[in-house]
């Protein structure tokens, strides 16, 4: 029964709470009403303690819900620091990468400028200017070719009161060094005692040159034999014409050891379209001759290793003084080491300079062994 019922008692009029029927029905009827207020409060207790039940069920529920949402941030918090560590790690893996595709760049980029420049220089090398060559160990004379060769002249400069001479066999030069003293005879009781000495010569032992194409030089072969003055002439008019592909030319001179011809323009962009065509018909004399136009090379000395070498056929004199005439004193100084008796023998060259006078020698067609012609 709820608290909200209404009751009510009926009391006898006869019956008031004088009398002891009355009181006992006073009674009864707040025992009832005691009864049914304890069922009531026991309902209420029964209410709360669900209401407490529920209460605490729900906070574990929102502690776990808490826990849970905590939990889940932090992974979260978690996942995003270790996505974020990868990504700064691609990040500097993309740098490095960067780095290393720049590099690549310019390694290719250098390869491919050093493969243009070789494939220049190569092209140059099959287009360089051709040498007719003849085998002439069982053949007449070949006066008529031409001759590849190299020649070096090294100039040794000869201070006053010294001679050079160049016997034509080692093994003379090998006893007049081993007597180191001599003593020349100059005619009545007059003589000279000179030193004789080893020559020495640095020659070239490494050389390495850098090579580049000259793009305001042109190499011209193939030229007919005139005279050099005409040909320069010829060569020069035609090449400036810019019918013919030229321009206005600067400088145009005769190569001696080749018979080639360099021509140089004031203009830096005619050289290559010229020795693209190759060949040229130019009138140098009656008629046209056919010329060949190759690229002409700079070098450029990158590396150069020398070495001293003796020379095995020639001695220095020292210590000559100035008695007589250089003439006269130079044919006693030939004769003297011409005889067998004073240990000489043929004489290939002998050159003589005075005491206070400048002289160089110079040595030319020097081998391995640097022996002199």
């Amino acid at each position: 029964m709820s608290s909200d019922e209404d009751f009510s008692l009926i009391v006898d009029p006869q019956m008031s709470e004088n009398t002891l029927e009355g009181v006992k029905a006073a009674i009864s009827s707040y025992k009832k009403k005691h009864e049914l207020l304890l069922e009531e409060q026991k309902e209420l207790a029964a209410a709360r303690d669900d209401r407490r039940d529920i209460t605490k069920q729900c906070k574990q529920r929102t502690d776990k819900l808490i826990q849970s949402t905590k939990d889940d941030q932090q992974s979260h918090q978690d996942q995003l620091a270790n996505e974020q560590m990868k990504l700064d790690q691609l990040k500097l893996e993309n740098d490095e990468l960067m780095k290393e595709l720049q590099k690549a760049e310019a390694a290719l980029k250098d390869q491919k400028a050093e493969n243009k420049n070789l494939k220049q220089q190569t092209d140059v090398f099959s287009a360089v200017p051709e040498k007719k060559v003849v085998f002439t160990g069982l053949t007449g004379k070949a006066d008529d070719t031409e001759k590849f060769e190299m020649n070096p002249h090294i100039v040794y400069p000869m201070e006053g009161g010294t001679a050079l001479v160049t016997f034509e066999e080692e093994s003379v030069a090998k006893k007049i060094l081993a007597t180191k003293e001599h003593k020349v005879d100059l005619g009545g009781e007059c003589s000279i005692t000179v030193d004789a000495k080893p020559v020495h010569l640095k020659l070239p032992k490494l050389v390495e040159i850098e090579t580049d194409v000259c793009p305001r030089r042109i190499l011209i072969s193939n030229l007919p034999k005139m005279d050099t003055d005409t040909l320069l002439n010829k060569l020069e008019i035609h090449f400036s014409k810019s019918k013919h592909g030229g321009g206005e030319v600067d400088e145009c001179e005769m190569m001696p050891d080749s018979g080639n011809v360099v021509l140089t323009f004031m203009d830096q962009n005619l050289a290559k379209g010229l020795t693209e065509t190759e060949y040229h018909e130019v009138k140098l004399q009656q008629t046209k001759h056919k010329v060949r136009v190759t690229p002409f090379l700079n070098g450029t000395i990158t590396n150069l290793e020398t070495k001293m070498t003796a020379c095995l056929r020639t001695v220095l004199l020292t210590g000559i003084p100035a008695v007589m005439e250089q003439e006269t004193l130079q044919d006693l100084l030939e004769i003297h080491f011409q005889k067998n008796g004073n240990g000489g023998g043929e004489i290939e060259a002998f050159l003589y300079n005075p005491v206070g006078q400048q002289a160089s020698a110079l040595f030319g067609g020097v081998s391995s062994e640097a022996e002199e012609k």
